[in-house]
């Protein structure tokens, strides 16, 4: 809820009916890989809402430290005991089950420990996804310094390539171009328009994609917007506290 850009984006409305939040898990639902969604929150009270939201829709949660995202799914996937993590962040309310299901097969058929599609970008933003071992997270939790590591969980994973067994998806087209995350308002004003005009579920990429081909103004509703624009700021952020 305390999003600096958009605050409280993932209770937004994209429809009549669903919150962002709520087609993020609609859509991971149909996975086939899946086993369960818990959804990792703080402990802040502005984030009450989220788990009052969850609790009416039966959805498991977990409250952790709100700057420290690391801890936060460390202590996470403790209490669940997972041995397995797929990241699919709040704000990418259309993530592809089918791409999840393909970066999922990836990391059990060749034992990786780190498997994504955003290390080398080729996917439009929105689509990321992320799967690690829970070892791996362990070792980033022990080890990991730096405040960009500690607020977006996996850069001490990627800083750090002879120490894990990392496999990067590519497109068949570099798309990265695109975008169907949330961060600003105009980002959520394409989501809707993107929601109004498929009405299959789930929402794929190609489906996406057709829909862009067909009316291409649509592109243009957030086509400004700055990429990776919360990650650089932690970068930021790092080089202000190791000059201080």
């Amino acid at each position: 809820m305390g999003s600096s850009r958009l605050p409280g984006k993932v209770m937004m409305k994209i429809d009549e009916n669903e919150y962002v939040l709520d087609f993020v898990i609609n859509q991971i639902k149909k996975s086939k890989s899946i086993d369960e969604i818990i959804v990792a929150t703080t402990d802040l009270t502005e984030d009450a809402k989220i788990v009052e939201h969850l609790q009416n829709t039966g959805i498991k949660y977990f409250c952790g430290n709100s700057n420290d995202v690391l801890d936060r799914y460390f202590q996470c996937a403790k209490k669940f005991s997972c041995t397995t993590i797929v990241r699919i962040t709040a704000d990418n309310p259309l993530i592809d089950p089918k791409i999840i299901d393909n970066a999922v097969k990836q990391y059990k058929n060749n034992e990786y420990d780190y498997v994504t599609n955003c290390l080398t970008r080729t996917f439009p933003y929105g689509t990321e996804v992320e799967i690690f071992s829970f070892n791996a997270l362990k070792i980033s939790w022990e080890n990991a310094k730096l405040h960009s590591e500690r607020e977006h969980v996996t850069p001490f994973i990627k800083n750090n390539p002879h120490n894990f067994k990392i496999f990067n998806i590519k497109n068949n087209e570099n798309i990265s171009n695109l975008r169907w995350t949330i961060d600003h308002q105009n980002d959520l004003e394409l989501v809707r328009e993107i929601v109004k005009n498929i009405k299959t579920r789930p929402i794929l990429m190609k489906d996406i994609l057709a829909l862009f081909k067909n009316k291409p103004d649509l592109i243009k509703i957030n086509e400004s917007n700055m990429r990776d624009e919360g990650y650089l700021k932690s970068l930021k952020e790092d080089k202000e506290i190791k000059r201080l």
